[in-house]
């Protein structure tokens, strides 16, 4: 088992498939490696590495469909230790998937041309996030 410790840049999507590819080619073979996030405010995606606009777009849309807990739409939530932000988080993160299973064939995950892994960070500001990694021979 690895665990990464990466960090991220405030809400949105921090692209992590290099640190993960690393870690698995020197790993070599085959199997399934499987990814979990240890933390309730945050996700892990695989989702297009190509055009910057659709991480953009995914922060923008998770933005208006669970906004701050200071906005009116949101009076009804009571969870607010942390901040405004703080039980968004969790909805979207109970929203999106925590961990990952990818097939690995050669030393290499069996990823698409454009796709890429990715924490997609909840919180309103940076953090360092542990992603805990496992490669099943």
């Amino acid at each position: 088992m690895k665990m990464f410790e990466l960090k991220t840049n405030g809400p949105g999507l921090t692209e992590i498939t290099s640190e993960v590819a690393g870690w698995v080619a020197d790993q070599g073979g085959e199997g399934v490696l499987t990814l979990m996030i240890r933390h309730t405010s945050a996700s892990l995606l695989i989702q297009e590495n190509a055009d910057p606009d659709v991480q953009r777009d995914l922060k923008a849309y998770f933005g208006r469909l669970v906004p701050p807990a200071d906005d009116p739409s949101m009076e009804y939530l009571l969870h607010r230790a942390e901040g405004p932000d703080d039980m968004p988080a969790h909805i979207k993160a109970a929203m999106m998937p925590v961990s990952l299973s990818i097939p690995v064939e050669g030393g290499r995950m069996a990823l698409g041309t454009w796709q890429g892994i990715y924490i997609f960070e909840h919180r309103a500001r940076p953090h360092r996030r542990q992603v805990a990694a496992y490669l099943a021979r």
